[in-house]
Parts: C-alpha cells; structure tokens; sequence
C-alpha cells in the first residue's frame, strides 16, 4: 500500500524550471534514496512532498502526520521541551483515539489503535531522551532562540524522527553529526518500521537503508530498484542505452532534413508524413547532457620534506581542556583524518594550524614557502555580496592556473558555473554551489596544505567523487574533519581521534579508531563492576544453629497465616498491573508511574521470598 503518492509535479523559479512532471510512489515500509546533482531539485521536491512547498502543478497525496527535515529547519518558539511535545501531538492524538474508541464499544479501531500504539510505544519519554543523547542534541530545557546552527539541525532531526510513525522526509539528516553519531542514527532509522526518503551525500548509509534509489535527471523521477551499488550499475547501463538512442534520433534528423531540403515540400501524401515525422523528431526533448568537472590540486612539491611539525600543542577554554598536548607531522602525501564528538576540539585543531588562533603551549612549526588554504564548515571566505565571477576573479578578468593565464569565465565554466550565474550574487548560491568555488579558489591559491572542516556538508555525490579524487592525486598534505565514514576510509592515510578525558589517539584507519573506543568502554564498564562488586559489604557469617524436627509453635502459625499474604499481594500487583495498563495513568499529572513501577518491583520480589518461605516450611512440617 502507497502511503505516499505524486503525480506529474511540476515547480519553476522564474524561467528555471526545476521540476517538470515528476511521478513517485513509495509504498509502506520503504526506503527510497533521493539522488541528484545540485540544484536539480531534490529539496524541491522533498518540501513538496512534505507539503512545506506549494507545486506550480501536480498532486501530492501524504499521510496526515509526517516527519520532516527541511535542509534550513524552522523550530519555532519556547524551549527544546515544547518542540518535542509539538513533535508528539500525533501520539497524543492516537491515545485519545484509542481512549475514545474504547469508551464508545468500538472494538475495531480500538484494537486499530491500540496495534498503533503497540508499535509505535505507549510512553515516548525514554524515546525522546535516548533520540536527544544519540544526536547530542541540547537538554529539554534549552531556548530554541539560543541554539547554534548545529544544535538547531540536530534537533530539527530529532524532531522529525519523533515526529511520525508512518513516513520521514530527511534532507540530508548526518549533516552536523560525528561518525559515531551517524552510525547510531543508522541503526535507529534500520529499526524504523515506517517508509522514508532520504537525501544524503553519506554513501554508506544509501547502501545500508536505501530498497530503491530515485535519481531527479532533468526535472523528472527516474527509478531504480536495489541498493546505491546496484543504482550506479544499472545507471551507467541506462546512460550508455540514451546515449546511443540520442546519437540515432540526431542521425535521423540529419538524413531526413537533407532529404527534406532536396525534395519538394508536400507533394505528395507520404512526404506529408515524413515531412510530420521529422517535425516530431525535432521537438522530441533532447537528452539531458550530463555535466562534469575536474578538481587538480596537485602543488609540485617534494615528497621529502616536512610542511607542518606540531609539538605539545596545548589549547584550554577556562577550566576544559581542548588540545592536551598534542604532537603532529604532515609530510607531503600525508591524508589525516579527524575524529570525535562534536565539541571535541577538531575545528579548534585547524583554527590552531591555520593561525586563527594561538595554542596556550606548545610550538607549531612551517616548512617553507608552506601555503595553507582553509574550507571551513560554514563556507566562509565569500563576500555574500559579490558576484561569483568577482569571488572567482578578485576583480579580474583572468586568472592564474597552472602558469597559464585564463580567463574568469572559462575558468569558472571548469566549476559548472554558467555565463548566466556569472552576475549572480554569492548569497543566492546554494550550498553545493558555494562549495564549489571555495574549491576553484582552493585551486587558485596553489597551497600546500588543506585544512577542510566538514568539506561533505552540502555535496551531491557527483562533487563528492570529485572531491575524493582530487585529494587522493593530492601532493601536499590535507587535515580533513569529517563524518563522511566513505571519505574517511578512503582517502585517510591515518586517523586523529579525539577520545574520552581530552585524550587524542592517532590509528591507521577509522575502524582501528572504533575498535579501540569499544574495547576502552568495555574496560571501563568491566572496572565500574569490579569496584561495585569491592564496595559491596561481604555477607555476614551466621553461627550454624541447631537443626529442629517439626515446626515450632511460630513457624506452624507463619505457615497458616502465607496463603492469605500470597493473596494479598497477588490482588495488589493486578490492581498495578492494571494501572500501569492505562494509558490514561500516564497523563494523570497526579499519578507517580515512577513509584507505581518501584512497587510493582518490590511486591514481584516480596512474592518471590514468600513462596520460597512457603516452600521451606512445607518440607519441614
């Protein structure tokens, strides 16, 4: 069954249009990859589905309640906490549902929602405070106004998971999170029952989630069944099949128009039709050529030499400690990737190196002629108000590339910017398209070391390889923080990983990295029980007592008296079997679940000791 349905979407901004006819089912259950190169419309279409976006044409049919995370998410006012209750109206809802149903004898969509309710769960509070730790979102607590840029997607994202049992609309959902981060909310989003479409850069997760991938290719959906590795075969395979259509139909109309031009025009009734056919074959829409560039970053140095040497760099915010004495070498050819949790100190690392700011301690010292070039996480370094041949140019006409003078426009041609978009101001670029030239700008610098924080943040997959490529043909050094699992394996020639007490730990892979932290937890948790187990008072030794046949005056009138404890305390713990039950019980701002549920434990275990007592007493009597 469908939950979610477009037909022949169309939406346009002025005269671009973005999306011309899409069609796209997604039926219960699944899990659809929403692919494309930037600016081909998949947020379009993502915000039209969520009904966030009006389309120009087309019908969405949607669910009444769905996940949805906008690439800029709007929280709106109060607290974390009031956001969340927003996010859970729909439980509510289906409580009050089963609640009604209940009251009226409506046995079927009582036992509808209560199936609902059973998969979805009764209480969310453990969901919501398990979601907010996983995605390192602020506390219940924190003003929504006073969230920085990353803790509002983060909690976006939680919201959205929360936000619906049915459907999730995710727009690029591992944006802002650490790479463990990421591997937790894939776990979560694999246990999810409900459908979803996701937009994301992050291969892995395409390959472990994604039943289907939907590419957006020239305005409309076009749909291939299997995991990302089976989208990439079977794409190739498609492309090569229009190419070759496409190189036939431009043939056709070559021979047919030379036949047309030499033949008189509407003679007769069969050169009407072939003169009908070529007019068709002329308006039929030609196929979209795909568009490439090529990033070489590629310096000329020596292999040999040291560019950047750190010893005992030391870095503290008031009484926390960033950088604990930290020792690097980057040599040419040298890949480091960075680890660990948001806050950690990774940015502050490449602030450090790149001279933004100084260490507390320590010495950091450059090879020479070392030219540093930095892509940070919020793609600063663009005047928002110049256009993008004037932030390619600085003011020129032409560039340096290679000993080469180029021109502004050829060269930014190379970076898919067109004659069009050479006026266009740097604020109304996207995100991918800022990217890109900070990239041409990287090129032009000529640096020798690359300093990029969260270079995969608004990436299609096409800029991603790109990317990819030109760090591996790299020639000098790259410092690369990342979630990007992908970018990591394989680019990384060696791992910084900010660890637990401000420690960092240099591996050779990402998984050696993972590896260690969970054998590091798994001492921790080991040393946590062995000190419990120490602090735990060893049990006293009673004096043996004399063993007695029979029962003693007070143990026959203990044994008459168990039958009727045991009954008391079996009609307590149904009458809080029941209570805990009721869903109303958790709404009761009166009721003490907490204290219902410590009695319930207490009674079960009382239960326990007097059948034993129970038990004993029998086989003495």
């Amino acid at each position: 069954m469908a939950v979610l349905t477009c037909r022949g979407v169309e939406r346009a901004y002025g005269d671009r249009v973005v999306l011309r006819g899409c069609d796209l089912n997604v039926e219960a259950g699944e899990r659809v990859g929403l692919v494309g190169p930037n600016g081909c419309g998949k947020s379009t279409l993502l915000a039209i589905l969520a009904g966030a976006e009006p389309p120009d044409a087309g019908t969405v049919q949607r669910p009444t309640q769905l996940g949805h995370l906008a690439q800029e998410p709007k929280l709106g006012e109060g607290t974390v906490g009031d956001a969340v209750d927003r996010a859970l109206g729909w439980h509510r809802a289906l409580l009050a549902e089963f609640e009604r149903a209940h009251a009226v004898g409506d046995e079927a969509a009582a036992q509808d929602a209560q199936q609902r309710l059973d998969a979805a769960g009764w209480v969310q509070d453990h969901k919501v405070d398990a979601l907010l730790t996983l995605l390192g979102a602020p506390d219940r607590g924190a003003p929504l106004a006073r969230l920085s840029g990353g803790e509002t997607r983060r909690v976006a994202l939680a919201l959205a998971l929360l936000s619906s049992s049915d459907l999730l609309l995710l727009d690029e959902p591992t944006n802002h999170l650490d790479a463990e981060a990421v591997d937790e909310l894939q776990g979560w989003l694999t246990e999810y029952r409900g459908a979803a479409v996701l937009v994301t850069h992050d291969r892995y997760l395409l390959e472990a989630l994604a039943t289907r991938i939907v590419e957006v290719d020239d305005g409309v959906c076009v749909s291939y069944d299997g995991s990302y590795g089976d989208y990439l075969i079977a794409r190739a395979e498609r492309q090569a099949a229009l190419s070759k259509a496409e190189d036939q139909r431009l043939s056709l109309i070559a021979r047919e128009a030379e036949w047309a031009s030499r033949s008189p025009a509407a003679r007769t009734t069969k050169q009407q039709a072939r003169l009908k056919r070529l007019d068709a074959l002329m308006k039929t829409r030609p196929m979209a050529k795909e568009k490439h560039f090529s990033l070489d970053l590629r310096a000329g140095l020596d292999r040999g030499r040291t560019l950047v040497e750190a010893t005992g760099l030391k870095k503290r915010y008031g009484d926390r400690l960033i950088l604990p004495g930290l020792d690097l070498t980057l040599r040419p050819g040298d890949r480091l990737g960075i680890m660990g949790p948001n806050g950690a100190g990774k940015s502050t690392l490449l602030r450090v190196i790149a001279g933004a700011e100084q260490p507390d301690a320590g010495r950091l010292n450059f090879g020479p002629r070392v030219v540093i070039a930095t892509l940070d996480q919020h793609r600063t370094g663009l005047d928002p108000d110049d256009t993008v041949m004037e932030a390619a140019g600085g003011g020129n006409t032409s560039v340096r590339v290679g000993g080469e003078d180029v021109h502004v426009t050829s060269f930014l041609g190379r970076f898919l910017f067109g004659r069009q978009q050479l006026d266009q101001r740097v604020r109304t670029l996207s995100g991918g398209e800022r990217a890109r030239l900070l990239m041409a700008r990287l090129l032009l610098k000529g640096a020798s070391v690359l300093l990029l924080d969260e270079p995969t943040n608004d990436l299609d997959l096409m800029t991603l390889r790109v990317l990819e490529e030109a760090l591996l043909s790299f020639d000098g050094a790259v410092v690369v923080v990342t979630h990007d699992r992908a970018l990591l394996d394989r680019v990384c020639t060696s791992v910084l990983a900010f660890e637990e007490g401000g420690r960092c730990g240099t591996y050779a892979t990402r998984l050696q990295a993972q590896a260690a932290a969970k054998e590091r937890r798994a001492a921790a948790q080991a040393a946590q029980a062995a000190a419990a187990a120490k602090a735990q008072p060893a049990p006293r030794a009673e004096p043996p007592r004399p063993t007695k046949k029979g029962l003693s005056w007070k143990e026959r009138q203990e044994l008459t008296a168990l039958p009727q404890r045991v009954e008391a305390i079996e009609a307590e713990l149904t009458q809080l079997g029941d209570r805990l039950g009721d869903p109303s019980t958790y709404r009761d701002p009166k009721a003490d679940v907490q204290a219902l549920q410590r009695r319930h434990a207490a009674l079960s275990q009382e239960l326990e000791e007097v059948w034993a007592r129970w038990s004993e007493l029998d086989s003495k009597a």
